[in-house]
């Protein structure tokens, strides 16, 4: 079947998304092949397809780009939204949840977690006069207040996220890290993104010239960094508890108390 041209309806006046989603449930149901795959299955498709689209990406929007690389962009965009595609229809099957929910729990948290651009009803405001600081500190107070019960700093960090990005964000998310890494020789410290990936460079290759795993020990070591936050967080809650209970004669098992800390 040809495409058919950016911006038209498919055959028969359907909405393009419908089209799709009405293909993968008849391939789920007649394709063999497609009729096999899972949640777990998946997965390493999702990954590859993602990083395919980081590559584009990158094409698009480098000083190199060429003239296909807006079309192959297009392509690797479609590849990871039929992985979306596929995953909203396995939980169709299972009579959970279809790609319309999937869209409209999504339309409904970006106006409820945006309410500088929109009112509680989805209109849009008549001005907009928020600051980028603002925005992000009403971001975070509104994620806080739909999970009052989050305490732990690194929810919702992948854990299988590429180890230096694992770490970077563990760390932004800690703020003040609870535990310094090792501290670097005097004169060493990078002052450049270019003189950062040098160090890194280096210590890859050092960590290989010694028969070391340099993405799992940093993970490793990312993992164990987020351990010792919880146990310190957790002894800081106790302790303001105890505190408080102490001053007020409340009972520490139901006592509210808990850290100043920006999740």
């Amino acid at each position: 079947m040809p495409e058919s041209p950016p911006g038209t309806a498919s055959p028969g006046g359907q909405h393009q998304l419908d089209r799709l989603v009405e293909v993968v449930a008849q391939l789920r149901e007649h394709c063999p092949w497609m009729a096999e795959l899972t949640h777990a299955s998946l997965v390493e498709y999702l990954v590859e397809e993602c990083y395919e689209l980081v590559d584009a990406l990158d094409a698009v929007s480098g000083s190199a780009a060429s003239v296909d690389s807006p079309a192959n962009l297009r392509g690797e965009l479609g590849d990871v939204l039929l992985q979306v595609v596929l995953h909203a229809q396995l939980q169709r099957e299972q009579h959970r949840f279809d790609l319309n929910d999937v869209i409209d729990g999504l339309t409904r948290k970006m106006v409820r977690r945006n309410p500088h651009v929109f009112a509680p009803d989805g209109t849009l405001r008549q001005s907009f006069p928020a600051s980028i600081e603002s925005i992000v500190e009403t971001w975070h107070q509104v994620k806080r207040a739909e999970e009052p019960d989050r305490v732990d700093p690194f929810h919702g960090i992948p854990r299988h996220l590429p180890a230096l990005a694992l770490a970077a964000k563990t760390l932004r998310r800690a703020g003040d890290p609870l535990f310094e890494p090792t501290a670097a020789g005097p004169g060493t410290e990078p002052h450049t993104e270019a003189e950062l990936g040098e160090q890194l460079l280096a210590v890859v290759q050092r960590s290989i010239a010694s028969g070391l795993d340099p993405e799992r020990a940093l993970r490793s070591a990312t993992l164990q960094f987020q351990e010792r936050s919880r146990a310190s967080l957790l002894e800081d809650m106790n302790g303001a508890t105890t505190e408080v209970s102490t001053r007020l004669g409340t009972n520490p098992a139901t006592g509210q108390a808990s850290p100043d800390r920006t999740l």
